[in-house]
């Protein structure tokens, strides 16, 4: 049933922002207002979010007189505000208390955003609340390989390096910039890291010790926590397939939504302890070695993939609704036990490169079971909308040489 009473803004123009605007469009009918940097394809020619573009909208006080335009134009309605990318999620954090009395931003505060948003930080925190994370050194400037051999890091190579803070690592470009490097050797390393500063970077830097295991041993967990800091829902899924490009490194492109209540009950423990509040993403990988399931960092907002969550039958815009615009209990919070598969690139491409046979396979009968969503694939967009059902066939289709192409 359609609301007039909201209107959701969303920045960004990704597959965060489009699978948002589906949330709100299947749960209320509303058609949701985007503001980003420049066009995306996620996001063009939909006829469920309308894009404005502004080259300096990641700056706060643009985004400040942003939304305030935006909702004193919209003064009758309730404008829900979410950021979309790590960037205008923390953005917003900054100025909600500015915003117009019409809106709406359920994030934590800066003083809390500081000490997950850092993953060196965040690894305190884990050791605080017995939260398992891969072997971890941090670094604070380039290192020569003599400082970085496994005898000193205390785990053995390939290793993982990523920055501590990917808001600000993103501020700083370099020719052959990724989100994760993997390094081979201590002079890898060395020269991965004089990359990183010498761009400028100002943060820490995480070598980490590499977990084995393929796309397949990843997992992720999206989880609701209301105004009162209580969590309300979790939607765990067990990742088949990442993307392999080097800027979309990581991100995922098929997951099955499973149950697994000890590591969903530690991770609602450890939001409910710090006081979150919102939406928080959780990046997992299991470990083969001691049967753990590791847990690499957390994002402060829905994961770009958010639409396996709404695709189970937890549509991420009710929650917010529900809890923030129409002051309601949640009731009790909900586990996720069901199984249903999702995927943002073809199927074809799931079955052909996902390692794990036994995936392949649930993911075959599910799809036989009508347990099976896709983010783009939505009809009431695709229908009578040539420009929309174009890209997405190109889209998808382009999935097929990406992964020839970077797949290893």
């Amino acid at each position: 049933m359609a609301s007039p009473s909201i209107v959701p803004v969303l920045i960004g123009a990704d597959m965060n922002c489009y699978s948002v605007a589906r949330a709100f469009h299947e749960a209320y009918g509303v058609e949701s207002y985007a503001f980003g940097r420049w066009p995306m394809g996620d996001t063009m020619y939909s006829r469920i979010v309308h894009c404005t573009y502004i080259e300096n909208v990641d700056e706060p006080e643009v985004l400040l007189a942003t939304v305030t335009q935006f909702a004193n134009t919209h003064a009758d309605k309730t404008c829900v505000v979410l950021g979309c990318t790590d960037d205008y999620a923390s953005l917003l954090m900054d100025i909600k208390s500015r915003l117009p009395q019409n809106c709406v931003a359920p994030y934590i505060e800066p003083a809390l955003r500081d000490k997950l948003v850092s993953k060196a930080d965040f690894y305190e925190l884990c050791d605080k609340y017995a939260i398992p994370y891969p072997k971890t050194v941090c670094v604070t400037g380039p290192q020569p390989a003599d400082t970085l051999l496994p005898q000193i890091l205390g785990f053995a190579y390939p290793i993982i390096v990523k920055p501590s803070s990917s808001i600000l690592y993103w501020k700083h470009p370099f020719d052959g910039m990724k989100k994760v490097y993997v390094a081979n050797t201590p002079d890898e390393a060395s020269g991965i890291l004089g990359q990183i500063y010498g761009a400028g970077y100002p943060d820490k830097v995480v070598l980490q010790d590499m977990i084995p295991g393929d796309d397949s041993f990843m997992h992720v967990l999206t989880a609701y926590v209301d105004k009162n800091h209580k969590v309300k829902m979790m939607c765990l899924g067990h990742v088949g397939l990442e993307e392999h490009t080097p800027k979309a490194l990581g991100n995922h492109a098929a997951i099955i939504t499973e149950y697994n209540a000890p590591l969903m009950e530690k991770l609602k423990a450890f939001l409910e302890a710090v006081q979150y509040t919102g939406y928080a993403n959780f990046d997992i990988k299991y470990d083969t070695r001691d049967g753990s399931y590791r847990v690499f960092e957390i994002n402060l907002r829905q994961g770009r993939s958010n639409y396996y969550v709404t695709g189970a039958g937890y549509n991420i815009a009710r929650y917010v609704v529900e809890d923030r615009v129409l002051g309601q209990e949640l009731g009790e919070c909900v586990l996720n036990e069901k199984e249903t598969f999702w995927h943002s690139v073809p199927r074809a491409v799931v079955y052909r490169y996902v390692k794990d046979k036994a995936f392949v396979e649930k993911a075959q009968r599910l799809s036989k079971e009508g347990k099976e969503t896709s983010t783009f694939g939505y009809a009431k967009d695709l229908a009578w909308n040539p420009k929309r059902f174009a890209y997405y066939l190109v889209h998808m289709q382009r999935y097929f040489k990406k992964f020839k192409t970077y797949y290893r």
